[in-house]
């Protein structure tokens, strides 16, 4: 069937006007998460990739209550499909003028896209270093331990007494707070990071796409496209890590920080390894990133293709909501909100600031349109770090021209 069907998109694309409109983001992931969510869950794994079953542990935090902490959890398990990574990159091939470098990193980026969900699995949690050895199982709403839903995912909360808190801490030797937790299911298993994070101090909650990576959105969706999933290495904003670490080290005691992005969790992996590698230098931090289910016979899964394809407004409405949630997690923290202003950052922060105006302590915008002189209003009272000018069509990136419209 996933042969079958390449067969057909790679016809398809071959038509000028429909590549055209492939290389839009929003068509090409919905493309790409087709062909991955096109095998069902029930199907044969590939022989390749039964060696490797990788539950994913997304970066999260920890908040007091009362004598325990409570951890909001989100992991994922699944195993890598490499027929759909193959064929998926034969299409690509037919797109543009590609090297082979550019083609590995299509694939690479592809991985969690084209990655077989595991639903049904009961996962088991330990920290590490832990004297006795406690095993954990997530909690949904009800108090009830469930399984991964059609999509590998289990959401729920996690708690933690503080007293073992404590000794885990001790033991791991943490640095901030940060605790590892191993996941385990039969012969799968995974690694994640949790960060405590106290009831007071200075939250610093920042968007990543143009405003820590450089992935020139105002340019449009061809650039944005080979930004995203073919050029070998992203590019980190100038000065940006520089100005968090100095929060981090030397002006803030208490600083955790927060990285909320419209890019789906799919590129968890991708974005965290180039934030956190030693040349970029991020400070570690959690993640809040937006859902696609990929599982095509849910009408779920459909709603959320549908709304990243035509929807510019799901973004906003997901970063107020996930915002939002740690501002009610950390009542007594003050936060700095750090955006662009190449989407809707500044309108983001703005709701934000109006709903809990006693939490935000300062917004910074690093203006990548030109903002500050073309719509000042705006940008009004907040902290602008000026930025070159991203235009439209045009990339800063050598040798990336392959993807504008053609005569």
């Amino acid at each position: 069937m996933d042969h079958f069907m390449l067969l057909r998109i790679r016809k398809y694309i071959n038509q000028p006007i429909a590549m055209r409109e492939l290389l839009k983001p929003t068509l090409l992931l919905a493309v790409l998460i087709f062909l991955a969510g096109f095998t069902s869950d029930t199907t044969r794994m590939d022989t390749e990739s039964e060696d490797r079953r990788p539950i994913t542990i997304y970066n999260t935090y920890g908040y007091l209550d009362g004598d325990e902490w409570v951890i909001p959890m989100r992991l994922w398990v699944h195993t890598p499909r490499r027929i759909v990574e193959r064929l998926s990159t034969r299409v690509t091939r037919s797109i543009g003028d590609l090297s082979r470098r550019e083609v590995n990193t299509f694939r690479s980026r592809l991985r969690d896209f084209a990655a077989n969900s595991r639903s049904r699995r009961t996962v088991d949690l330990t920290f590490n270093q832990d004297p006795d050895g406690v095993q954990y199982r997530i909690e949904d709403l009800d108090g009830n331990h469930p399984r991964t839903d059609q999509n590998g995912i289990i959401r729920g909360t996690l708690r933690l007494p503080v007293d073992k808190a404590e000794t885990l801490l001790e033991n791991q030797d943490s640095e901030n707070s940060w605790l590892t937790i191993e996941a385990s299911s039969g012969r799968y298993s995974g690694t994640g990071r949790i960060q405590l994070i106290d009831p007071e101090g200075v939250s610093v909650v920042s968007d990543i796409d143009d405003t820590v990576k450089i992935t020139e959105i105002p340019a449009g969706a061809r650039i944005v496209v080979r930004n995203t999933f073919f050029k070998e290495e992203y590019a980190a904003a100038p000065g940006m890590a520089k100005r968090y670490n100095e929060w981090k080290h030397d002006e803030y005691e208490d600083v955790a920080f927060h990285y909320v992005s419209g890019a789906p969790w799919q590129l968890f992996g991708p974005i965290s390894d180039f934030l956190f590698r030693e040349d970029a230098n991020f400070p570690e931090g959690t993640f809040h990133m937006k859902s696609v289910r990929k599982n095509v016979l849910t009408l779920s899964s459909w709603r959320d293709l549908r709304e990243l394809a035509t929807n510019e407004k799901v973004t906003y409405d997901q970063k107020v909501s996930q915002i939002s949630r740690l501002m009610q997690h950390f009542p007594d923290r003050e936060f700095i909100l750090v955006g662009d202003s190449g989407e809707m950052d500044p309108e983001v922060y703005t709701s934000i600031d109006e709903m809990y105006s006693d939490q935000v302590k300062e917004i910074y915008i690093r203006d990548v349109v030109n903002h500050r002189e073309l719509n000042p209003e705006r940008l009004d009272g907040m902290t602008i770090i000026p930025a070159p000018t991203i235009e439209s069509g045009v990339s800063q990136f050598d040798g990336y021209e392959a993807f504008t419209d053609a005569e």
